[in-house]
C-alpha cells in the first residue's frame, strides 16, 4: 500500500517550492516557475505512460484540467473588463458589508467570478491603508467560504450535483455552518479593521469617508458572466462548455474598450502564473488521488468528522475538486450497495448517510481558504494584489499568521456542533 507513495514525492516537491523558493529566492522562482512545474509534472506522465502504460488517469486529469482552466481563465478575463470606480468607502463597517455581499455573489457567479469583479474596487477603496489582513479576509471570505451555499459556488459542489445531489441540498443542509463561519470571520475582520483605521491619519479617515461614489464601465461583460455560468450546466457533446466559455472570452476581451482594462491595470500575467502552477499540480497529484481512493477506508476514515478533517486538509493542499470526489467515493464504497446504479447509491447515501455529503461538502469549500493553492481564486488575488503592488503574505506567513490562529479555532468549533462523532 505504502510502496506507491513514492510516486507522490513530485507532488509534494511542487508544494514544497511553492511554499519555499518564493520567500528564499523570489527572482529564481520568477524565472523558472514554469520549468518547476513542468518538469515535475512530466516526471509523472512519463510514469503513468511508459512505466505503467496508463493513460486514462492521464486523459481523465487533462479533461479536469481543461475544463478548470477555461472556467478560471474566462472568468478571470470577463471580470477584467468590469470597472467599478469606489471611493469613500473604507470604513470597517461599510468593509464588512463589501464582504458579506462578495460571499453572496460568489454562490451566483463562483467564488472565481465574484472574486475577479471585487477584489480590483476592494484594493481602491482601501488603497489608503491597506494591508495584508484585507487581502487575506477577502480569501476567506470572497474567494472561499462565501461559495458554500449552491452547486455554482465552488467547484466540488458542481461536481456533487453532477454526481446526482440535488441542487439545493446543499442550501438545505449548509446554510446554518454558512451564516455562522461568515459571521464570525466578519467579526474577527471587524476588530481588526476597526484598529486599522483608528490608525491612521486623521486626513486619510477623512478622505475615506467624505462621500460616496460608484461607477462601472464595462457593464455588457454581465452577459458574458451569464453566458459563462450558463455553460457550466452543459455535459454534452464533449468541450462544447470549455467552447462556450472560451468564445465568451474572445467576445468580452475583445469589445471590451482599452481604457476599462487599463483602469483595472489588466493584464494576463497572473492567470498565466495559475495555469502553469497549476498544471503542475493537476499532473503530480494523480498519485496521490489515486491511492487515497484505493486505501481511504484501509487508513480508518469512517466518522463524519473524519471525513470533515481529512477531505479539509487535503484541499488545502490538492485540488479540492478532485478530492471532494475521491472522498464520496470512499464515503459511497463504505456505505452503499455496489449493486445499485450510480445515481441510487447517491440517493442511499443522502437518506441515510446526510452527515458524510454534509461534512464533504463543507471540509473541501471551507478549507480551500486555508493555503493559496487551496483554492483557484485564491492565486489570482494573490497575483492582482502584488501587481497593485500590495504587500501579501509569503505561503507559510499567511498559514502561520492568518490560517492556523484563525480558521483552524473556527473549524474546530465547527467539528465539535456538527460533526463530532458522539
Amino acid at each position: 500500500m505504502f510502496r506507491e507513495l513514492v510516486w507522490v514525492i513530485p507532488f509534494v516537491t511542487l508544494l514544497a517550492s511553492i511554499a519555499v523558493l518564493p520567500l528564499a529566492n523570489k527572482h529564481f522562482w520568477e524565472r523558472n516557475y514554469p520549468w518547476i512545474a513542468f518538469g515535475l509534472g512530466a516526471i509523472v506522465i512519463l510514469h503513468y505512460i511508459l512505466g505503467l502504460h496508463n493513460t486514462t488517469s492521464l486523459v481523465h486529469t487533462a479533461g479536469e484540467y481543461l475544463s478548470f482552466i477555461s472556467l478560471i481563465g474566462s472568468l478571470f478575463v470577463v471580470a477584467g473588463g468590469i470597472h467599478i470606480n469606489v471611493k469613500g468607502e473604507a470604513t470597517p463597517l461599510v468593509n464588512c458589508v463589501f464582504l458579506l455581499i462578495g460571499a453572496i455573489l460568489a454562490n451566483f457567479l463562483g467564488t472565481t467570478g465574484a472574486s475577479m469583479v471585487l477584489i480590483r474596487p476592494w484594493i481602491r477603496m482601501n488603497k489608503y491603508r491597506l494591508t495584508a489582513f484585507h487581502i487575506v479576509f477577502f480569501i476567506f471570505i470572497v474567494s472561499n467560504i462565501g461559495g458554500g451555499l449552491t452547486p455554482i459556488g465552488d467547484p466540488p459542489l458542481f461536481l456533487g450535483y453532477l454526481k446526482g445531489i440535488p441542487f439545493f441540498w446543499v442550501l438545505e443542509n449548509m446554510w446554518l455552518i454558512w451564516v455562522l463561519t461568515i459571521a464570525a470571520l466578519l467579526a474577527v475582520f471587524f476588530i481588526f479593521d476597526q484598529k486599522n483605521f483608528k490608525r491612521a491619519p486623521l486626513e486619510i479617515r477623512a478622505k475615506e469617508t467624505s462621500h460616496e461614489e460608484w461607477k462601472f464601465q464595462g457593464t455588457h461583460n454581465i452577459l458574458f458572466l451569464l453566458m459563462i455560468i450558463g455553460s457550466v450546466f452543459i455535459n454534452n457533446p464533449p468541450f462544447l462548455r470549455e467552447g462556450i466559455m472560451i468564445l465568451a472570452t474572445v467576445l468580452s476581451y475583445k469589445t471590451t474598450p482599452k481604457s476599462v482594462h487599463e483602469s483595472n491595470d489588466f493584464n494576463f500575467g497572473p492567470i498565466k502564473e495559475v495555469a502553469i502552477l497549476f498544471l503542475g499540480i493537476f499532473a503530480t497529484m494523480i498519485p496521490a488521488l489515486e491511492w487515497l481512493e484505493k486505501n481511504a477506508s484501509a487508513i480508518g476514515i469512517s466518522h463524519p468528522g473524519q471525513f470533515f478533517w481529512a477531505s479539509g486538509i487535503l484541499s488545502s493542499v490538492l485540488d479540492n475538486a478532485p478530492t471532494y470526489l475521491n472522498f464520496l467515493s470512499a464515503c459511497i464504497g463504505l456505505f452503499s450497495d455496489p449493486s445499485l446504479t450510480p445515481d441510487a447509491q447517491v440517493h442511499s447515501l443522502l437518506i441515510h448517510h446526510a452527515d458524510f455529503i454534509r461534512a464533504i461538502s463543507v471540509g473541501s469549500v471551507f478549507f480551500g481558504a486555508v493555503t493559496y493553492i487551496g483554492n483557484g481564486p485564491n492565486f489570482l488575488v494573490k497575483s492582482i494584489a502584488e501587481q497593485s503592488k500590495v504587500k501579501t503574505p509569503s505561503f507559510f506567513g499567511y498559514f502561520f499568521n492568518y490560517s492556523l490562529p484563525i480558521l483552524f479555532p473556527l473549524f474546530g468549533i465547527i467539528w465539535f456542533f456538527f460533526f463530532r462523532v458522539s
